[in-house]
């Protein structure tokens, strides 16, 4: 079983500017796609791959210019300092979902197939999707469904998900789709599911807030000239890193100086994003709606 195709692999590795004595990061290391290719380049630098996931742990490479930490990435700076390093010459992060994930029907990332509503990146933690479908209220799960699956009848999702528990647990993938499968529109169901999963993977995994709180660290650790490249696939996670190259802060708030000129510490390399090509889409589907941004610490 392949575990992961990285999408826009040769784009966003040069986007790294990659420097042979450097040390670099790989915060999503997955199938160890990027990471080897970082490792090509280097010659007496070093790099530092986190993942939560355990089966991320059997791509590790045997190699000593390479130190793998099974770490959420929101731990980013506490773990390079404790391994005494105090900057970094580049950072990537590829932020979706693997392959292996989807692949493996009991981790119940994917509506196509039955299995038990998990969802967890990190098999350890004790939240499930199925936890949250059944302890949270209508409101709450609204919310998730609107922020985080931008489903405009959130509400409704939530009102039908909560009148389903009430006559058996919803734990299931096949549970949640009978919940609410009259509200899918009709030749649209596949897009449908995949944002109510989405939402609740989000949910499940703090993915956002994980998101930012990896960003910022990674602006403090990033050296001068340092790069940070990430890979988004919806547009909750692009628009957060869009806004964050761009102004420095989450909200796209533009602070200028006396000159009108906006104070920001990146500069953007690849301004409107990097698309992949018709060629990379043909032979990795999954990549359709990859965007990769690139920028440098000034």
């Amino acid at each position: 079983m392949v575990y992961h195709i990285p999408a826009l692999l040769n784009e966003s590795i040069d986007g790294l500017n990659i420097r042979p004595d450097g040390i670099y990061v790989d915060v999503t290391f997955g199938g160890g796609g990027h990471s080897m290719e970082i490792l090509k380049r280097l010659k007496t630098g070093k790099l530092i791959a986190f993942d939560q996931d355990e089966d991320a742990r059997m791509n590790v490479p045997a190699d000593k210019k390479f130190l793998f930490l099974d770490q959420n990435f929101r731990f980013l700076k506490n773990n390079l300092k404790f391994n005494d390093i105090r900057s970094i010459d580049g950072l990537i992060a590829d932020l979706g979902v693997s392959f292996h994930q989807f692949d493996e029907p009991e981790r119940g990332f994917t509506f196509r197939q039955n299995a038990p509503l998990d969802m967890r990146m990190n098999k350890t933690n004790t939240v499930t999707a199925a936890h949250l479908l059944k302890t949270l209220d209508e409101a709450s799960l609204a919310d998730i469904f609107y922020n985080f699956g931008e489903l405009t009848n959130s509400r409704r999702i939530a009102k039908e998900i909560v009148a389903a528990r009430k006559v058996k647990p919803l734990t299931s993938v096949n549970d949640i789709i009978d919940a609410i499968g009259k509200l899918a529109p009709y030749r649209q169901e596949h897009k449908f599911y995949a944002k109510v999963f989405q939402a609740l993977r989000i949910a499940v995994n703090h993915e956002i807030d994980y998101l930012k709180e990896m960003l910022m660290q990674a602006l403090s650790v990033l050296s001068s000239g340092g790069r940070l490249v990430v890979i988004t696939y919806h547009s909750l996670e692009d628009r957060v890193v869009k806004n964050f190259m761009k102004t420095g802060n989450f909200e796209g708030e533009e602070i200028k100086d006396f000159y009108g000129n906006i104070q920001t510490p990146l500069r953007i390399i690849n301004k409107k994003g990097t698309a992949p090509g018709d060629e990379e889409i043909a032979n990795n589907n999954r990549a359709r709606s990859a965007r990769l941004r690139i920028a440098e610490k000034i």
